[in-house]
């Protein structure tokens, strides 16, 4: 008794000075301990199918979970809340045999009637601003001619049976990525309360949200995977700064953290008590362009900015060493990369040459937005977005940087009212068709698509890619798709990165995935 009243004033005295402490010792004992993860900024929402940002899925993959999954350290298709599948030899119908006995947070029925809820408030919602990721996977929404879903059907309580227009080759891929996790339609149906406490099937059920600092989830103890979690719970911490995270993990104020500046990696490799984890490279950073407005709207000025930017230089200066350049819109470990494609060299004089054809020969003025968060793919947004201006400079381009709070800045980039704009993709499912058709396809304005970029030959063979099952059929489209894009320029695609996230050496089970985010179901901490 005595040693746990003075443990609780410990905390208590802890967190009276601002700490994220006593994570140690946190957490419903029968499950473990709560491991406190430290990122640089808040979830926009914590419904999946409404939101893009990383920050958001990080969280959602702890409390939701999709009829099929990724492997652990890959994107290779595993069951999920369906236990098998068929698929017909025509491609068009997939049947999906659901995991019996499973309950959502709120004690309701996880069930095949829930599929068909989740899959129709998706499809007949017809707002490509708020369902940002369904029209970008599925062609559209319900009545649209492109989109991809017939028909989703309840066959029993625990068969569901999809109905598709036209193959689509990564379908089951597109349904195991984060957006399309199912909820629960009881929850669900009390509209914008579900974004702020969200209910699914998960490993960890929603406690509590105080913006712009802590989300706190806890183990669901009514898991259908027995054992499961090996955590009490999960506290996810704002600390903005990169270096005051790295300090915080030192201190062992937090457990794990995202966002590492590269140039601190030597001295934390250098630590016994922590150990880095090095997330596969699966993303692209980029410098965009919104392609509808002046001058951005011609294509010689998209095209000399990109002879401006010194990638390698950035790299230098902001990665040391955990990034590569990029070229295209998807990166080298996607099948269809097209490695022949030659990138624009940093030469000022070309890029001079350019600006004079386009009536640009004295520059001009702009706004250049610069993220506000560290990303995977951009561990310091205002630092490149700095040297960007000082590229630019060169031939009198004068561009101000603008930035707003994370969640505003999304939204605006979207809705069109950056000129440029700094931001990067990790791809959601390892298919060439989750960076090209998601990010540059006609379609996806609105959407993900916020360069605002259209051309009819790079839809059509972005369309013609997603209905063959061939792979080496699909990858040449995919390449030429790719050459189209680079004469196009609507990105400045400056790097892929290697992301690196630092944990106490306590922290057990944690695998960093391609994609970004995963559930911390098998975590725990010593």
């Amino acid at each position: 008794m005595k040693k746990s009243l003075l443990l609780i004033f410990a905390c208590l005295l802890a967190l009276s000075v601002g700490l994220a402490g006593c994570s140690s010792e946190g957490g419903d004992s029968k499950k473990g301990k709560t491991m406190i993860y430290g990122r640089g900024g808040d979830s926009v929402a914590l419904d999946p199918a409404v939101v893009t940002d990383g920050e958001s899925f990080i969280v959602t993959e702890q409390i939701f979970e999709n009829l099929v999954q990724y492997g652990k350290d890959n994107t290779e298709i595993e069951a999920g809340l369906a236990k098998k599948w068929d698929i017909s030899d025509d491609g068009l119908k997939y049947t999906f045999y659901l995991e019996e006995d499973v309950k959502f947070h709120d004690g309701t029925d996880f069930n095949a009637d829930a599929v068909v809820e989740n899959f129709k408030r998706w499809s007949s919602s017809k707002d490509e601003a708020k369902y940002a990721y369904y029209p970008s996977m599925f062609g559209g929404f319900e009545g649209d001619e492109g989109h991809v879903i017939k028909e989703v059907k309840a066959v029993d309580k625990n068969t569901v049976e999809f109905t598709l227009t036209r193959p689509q080759a990564p379908f089951l891929k597109n349904i195991a990525m984060s957006p399309f996790a199912i909820g629960s339609p009881k929850a669900f149906k009390d509209g914008e309360k579900f974004a702020k406490q969200p209910v699914g099937t998960g490993p960890f059920k929603f406690k509590s949200w105080k913006p712009n600092d802590t989300i706190e989830v806890v183990a669901n103890e009514d898991y259908w995977k027995k054992g499961l979690p090996k955590l009490g719970g999960v506290k996810f911490k704002v600390i903005k700064d990169n270096a005051a995270r790295l300090n915080a993990v030192t201190k062992g104020e937090i457990d794990l953290m995202d966002g590492l500046n590269p140039s601190d990696l030597a001295k934390v490799k250098e630590n016994n008590k922590l150990q880095v984890f090095e997330r596969p490279s699966m993303n692209v950073g980029y410098f965009g362009f919104n392609t509808e407005k002046a001058p951005f709207d011609k294509k010689e000025v998209r095209q000399a900015i990109s002879h401006l930017i010194n990638k390698q230089e950035i790299i230098d200066n902001f990665y040391a060493g955990t990034a590569e350049p990029a070229k295209n819109p998807m990166p080298p470990s996607i099948s269809g990369y097209n490695d022949s494609v030659q990138d624009y060299e940093y030469n000022v004089d070309k890029a001079k040459e350019l600006l004079k054809a386009a009536g640009y020969e004295k520059g001009f003025k702009m706004d250049l937005w610069a993220m506000p968060v560290a990303r995977p793919y951009m561990p310091d947004g205002q630092k490149v977005g700095e040297a960007i201006q000082a590229s630019l400079k060169q031939v009198g381009i004068e561009a101000k940087i603008v930035t707003f709070e994370w969640g505003a800045y999304l939204e605006k980039v979207q809705a069109g009212e950056a000129p440029t704009f700094m931001l990067g993709w990790t791809g959601d499912n390892g298919d060439a068709d989750n960076f090209l058709y998601t990010l540059l396809d006609k379609d996806t304005i609105g959407s993900n698509n916020y360069s605002r970029y259209k051309n009819e030959e790079v839809h059509k063979l972005l369309i013609e890619a997603q209905q063959l099952s061939n792979e080496d059929e699909r990858n040449e489209l995919y390449k030429k798709a790719q050459e189209i894009i680079h004469e196009d320029a609507p990105w400045v695609p400056l790097v892929h990165s290697k992301p690196q996230l630092v944990g106490a050496s306590s922290v057990k089970g944690f695998v960093p995935h391609p994609t970004g985010s995963q559930s911390f179901v098998d975590v725990s901490i010593d």
